[in-house]
């Protein structure tokens, strides 16, 4: 999450003199710089022996013994993706408004995104969720309800975060590790993996007050970061061996490690400087909040995917993140929509430029949607299959969010002869891609197919994603 330094006004890098890598040594000095760094102005500390209890309750008696071994037992440093509540920022004695944040510029965060907290505290604000009047409805709620991330879950998948961050500094000091993805987003399930981002930077230009502001570099995926990730594979095979299994390199265009973590239990994809995960982490986190019928209606429809052999982009099929905005897409499309564009409406807001330490504060200044449609949570997933089984033209339409509408597919590499289209809402990519085989994708369209005709008739959830099972193993 975003990084914050242990004592007020040390940067949260080390020293020059300590920041030093064979490894940098070899990477071209100029490459053009891309974004300035997403420093967290705030400074907390954390102590790493409590947080190790907290996490042992979570854990067999057996799987205790596996622990990242400190080598600075006082304190660790949890990077917040988030600042602290409100009344305790900038509260630390003799602290100073940063010039970069001028006070008369604070943002005013008064919408209805919930902060993150302190990891290890509970978030305290509850989210209403509709109301709902009819048994499908009802079914979708309860489902969400059960399979929803938990605090716990969250506080897990940090905690081997800034464990692993930890060792991965003995190898690339200038970098900062960042959960990213549907763990923050608001559409995580107690399954869902981690997803990681391993943030590597230049030397630091200049420091100011408690913000250290480096300048990011681009990576080229194909060569420095599979480097970088295969160095990260060799660490996790051999010195973390005992905490960490499975590491496997996979080189896709934006390559990642897959690995688990023994104690938690989690499975996690780590990838290198590709922050627009970073971004669009934020952006599906306001679409999450800003109604209160999306987030149960994604969450199922995840459940239903998986449970139908469609939700797996390492077999053909489509990724969580894909699914993500199909359901977001359906929600702008409706006759009265339920969901604006939100890079149109606030477009400062969602700024594809914007300093990466300031992303993660502005989304909680949108208000929330009044949206004058009334459909239940019954009636939008029914139309959500219906929409892409009998309406959304798949040979010619690629699904937007950035435009709020289906647009006619760019005539480029990127998109010719693909069977989804999914753009990406900051850099424009297809989100769809590894759809690459005509057979997985008659496959996706047949099981959307089914399950719309299914649920028109029966209007009971149980008749395409078993409720007990699914709750069984959420």
């Amino acid at each position: 999450m975003f990084p914050n330094s242990s004592n007020l006004g040390r940067p949260p890098f080390p020293p020059k003199h300590q920041q030093q890598s064979n490894f940098f040594n070899k990477l071209p000095l100029n490459i053009p710089p891309t974004l300035l760094s997403h420093q967290q102005s705030i400074d907390t500390q954390f102590n790493f022996q409590n947080a190790a209890r907290l996490r042992e309750q979570s854990v067999p008696r057996d799987a205790k013994r596996q622990r990242f071994h400190s080598h600075h037992p006082e304190t660790t440093v949890i990077n917040q993706a988030v600042p602290l509540p409100e009344e305790r920022r900038y509260s630390f004695p003799g602290s100073v408004q940063s010039p970069l944040l001028p006070a008369h510029q604070e943002p005013d965060l008064t919408g209805c995104i919930p902060p993150l907290q302190d990891t290890l505290f509970l978030d305290p604000i509850e989210t209403t969720l509709p109301v709902a009047k009819d048994k499908l409805s009802q079914q979708v709620l309860d489902l969400f309800q059960a399979c929803q991330q938990q605090t716990c879950d969250l506080n897990r998948k940090e905690l081997c975060r800034a464990e692993l961050q930890r060792e991965i500094q003995r190898i690339f000091p200038q970098s900062r590790l960042f959960l990213v993805g549907s763990s923050l987003n608001g559409f995580a399930t107690r399954t869902s993996d981690g997803d990681l981002c391993l943030v590597v930077k230049e030397e630091p230009r200049f420091q100011l007050f408690f913000f250290n502001c480096n300048i990011l570099f681009q990576v080229n995926q194909k060569t420095e970061a599979r480097h970088i990730l295969s160095l990260i594979q060799k660490l996790f095979s051999t010195k973390l061996s005992s905490y960490i299994e499975r590491p496997q390199l996979i080189r896709a265009k934006v390559p990642i490690v897959k690995f688990r973590d023994k104690v938690s239990r989690v499975e996690f994809d780590l990838n290198v400087n590709n922050v627009v995960g970073i971004r669009n982490t934020f952006l599906l986190r306001t679409y999450a909040y800003i109604e209160n019928r999306v987030r149960p209606l994604v969450v199922v429809i995840k459940k239903w995917a998986s449970f139908h052999d469609i939700n797996d982009a390492s077999r053909g099929t489509l990724n969580s993140y894909s699914l993500v905005l199909m359901v977001l897409h359906y929600l702008q499309t409706l006759p009265e929509p339920i969901l604006p564009s939100l890079q149109k409406n606030y477009p400062e807001s969602f700024d594809p430029t914007m300093q990466l330490h300031l992303v993660h504060r502005v989304p909680r200044t949108i208000p929330p949607y009044l949206s004058k449609n009334g459909s239940s949570l019954g009636d939008l997933l029914i139309g959500f299959f219906k929409y892409y089984a009998t309406e959304f033209d798949w040979s010619h339409q690629m699904i937007s969010v950035r435009e709020a509408k289906a647009i006619p597919r760019p005539d480029g590499t990127e998109w010719r002869n693909k069977f989804i289209c999914v753009e990406e809402p900051f850099d424009g990519t297809n989100t769809a891609r590894a759809v690459h085989e005509k057979q997985k994708f008659d496959m996706i369209r047949s099981e959307i197919l089914q399950t719309w005709k299914i649920l028109r008739d029966k209007k009971d959830l149980n008749y395409v994603l078993p409720l007990r099972t699914v709750i069984q193993k959420r």
